[in-house]
């Protein structure tokens, strides 16, 4: 066992967000217009961290793009159905400069309301896109040695990762921002990691960003790692994780860095200096709907898991309440946001909000709430902030058939936590679709010799168990489809 913090991120897609207060205000809302009661909630829900999405500058050029893209137009349409060119801003992504976008207020805007939330003792996040940078960037004409170039022949072979920008430098052929895997995002330029002048120019733009924020959610982290990078364009480059977080805490001590990660390379980023990487693992697994694997899952280091931000939906992801049938969505948030590491939440996630909003769009559809998912996540958060389950001792616990040839024993994930002034959590999970029974010795040497109250928190029942049969033989579950306890025990 090891002690843990866990704390909690709450995602907030910003222009969204200030679409819906412009529609309530009757005017355009900056980020001043966010009162102080909005803010009050955040904090009271129990969150440490706000993360708001898309708050840097972006240009005409990308937005011109993203409303003339075919293909994104009808995933736009699908989102809304009476969708205006007003509602396509342009990808967050795309961006023009790391400073905070006029129409959300400016700098100083920011500013303000960072200050609010530090005397609620709310962090801040925002965003850091290392790969790529808007067609509009200054840097285009500035310093186009910062960027992958192209040739003509590679214009022409390949249309769809290429195209000519007139700089003042007359025209080039440049390379799209893009993952190894896919096509281009033809909103965006390639940053060419192989000049280690663009490296240094990039650590300028965090260190500027960490006077802003308390930490970055670096988007798609693991594209200028030198082997992905290498792989991708044929160019080699030098690491820049390390010397960025390095040089950015030398300024600024305990600034966070949180890494969009995949293809297992998350320990490897942790290792460079993130504090936190995306876990999709343990989101893909919980989708397939199987416990082995979760509870497999969970018998990674700590360390690891202690860095690891457990998610059930973000703005790539399709919604959860789409994605899960409601008592496994109700499972798999127990077994997400209580085990430890980084508990990352999405806007729109407690309402059961069911359409994604893609970053392009400044505005969502309206969605009535799911009351069943809102009143389960009034719960689960209550039960998320107690020190016990956020500074305590996590341990996975093991799960024996309760008889000889019971092989429902295999669908259960158990997990006990330990407060630091002897609290005690144990977190029960049926995560499969029939009913099921195992047994579990509980690992705490206080339970035996005494009487013990089991209240479950997320369900309004309570059982009383005799600490010698807790401890040795075991506890006895007999637990439904998808069904989970959350027991104090007392």
């Amino acid at each position: 066992m090891a002690d843990m913090h866990s704390p909690l991120l709450y995602q907030i897609n910003t222009r969204v967000w200030l679409t819906e207060l412009s529609h309530a205000l009757g005017k355009r809302a900056d980020l001043d217009d966010i009162a102080d009661a909005e803010l009050d909630r955040i904090a009271e829900l129990g969150f440490d961290w706000v993360w708001l999405l898309s708050v840097w500058q972006t240009g005409p050029l990308a937005q011109a793009i993203s409303r003339s893209h075919h293909q994104w137009g009808r995933e736009f349409a699908a989102t809304l159905p009476d969708l205006k060119d007003e509602d396509i801003a342009g990808s967050g992504f795309a961006i023009q400069g790391y400073t905070v976008h006029r129409d959300l207020g400016g700098d100083a805007a920011l500013a303000r309301l960072r200050q609010r939330l530090q005397q609620r003792g709310l962090k801040l996040m925002l965003d850091f896109v290392p790969n790529h940078m808007a067609p509009d960037h200054p840097w285009v004409d500035q310093h186009p040695e910062y960027f992958v170039r192209g040739s003509e022949e590679d214009l022409a072979r390949s249309p769809h990762n290429y195209c000519r920008v007139q700089t003042s430098n007359g025209p080039l052929v440049l390379a799209y921002g893009r993952d190894p895997y896919f096509d281009g995002w033809p909103d965006t330029l390639q940053l060419n990691y192989g000049n280690p002048e663009l490296q240094q120019a990039m650590i300028g733009e965090l260190e500027r960003i960490a006077g802003q924020c308390d930490g970055v959610r670096c988007d798609m982290a693991m594209l200028i790692l030198p082997e992905v990078f290498a792989r991708t364009w044929g160019i080699a480059t030098q690491s820049f994780w390390p010397k960025a977080t390095l040089q950015v805490r030398e300024r600024v001590p305990g600034f966070c860095f949180m890494a969009e990660v995949y293809w297992d390379l998350e320990w490897e980023l942790q290792q460079q200096g993130f504090d936190y990487t995306y876990d999709k693992r343990l989101y893909d697994r919980l989708r397939e709907g199987h416990a082995r694997p979760v509870r497999e899952h969970f018998h990674a280091d700590l360390d690891f898991q202690h860095k690891s931000a457990r998610f059930l939906e973000n703005h790539d992801e399709p919604r959860a309440a789409a994605t899960f049938p409601p008592e496994v969505h109700e499972a798999a948030a127990v077994l997400t946001f209580l085990s430890p590491g980084l508990r990352f939440f999405h806007q729109g996630q407690f309402e059961g909000r069911t359409k994604r909003i893609s970053p392009h769009l400044a505005r969502g559809p309206e969605e009535p709430v799911n009351r069943r998912l809102a009143h389960f996540y009034d719960r689960l958060l209550a039960v998320l902030r107690p020190a016990v389950v956020r500074d305590g001792r996590w341990q996975l616990l093991t799960c024996r058939p309760a008889w000889d040839g019971n092989w429902t024993w295999d669908c259960f994930i158990v997990y006990g936590w330990l407060g630091k002034n002897g609290e005690k959590r144990l977190v029960a999970v049926n995560y499969s679709n029939h009913q099921s029974q195992c047994s579990v010795a509980l690992p705490w040497p206080d339970v035996a010799g005494r009487a013990w109250q089991l209240q479950d928190l997320m369900n309004d029942v309570h059982f009383e168990r005799n600490g010698n049969e807790l401890s040795e033989p075991s506890l006895y579950l007999d637990m439904p489809a998808w069904a989970y306890h959350v027991f104090d025990m007392r």
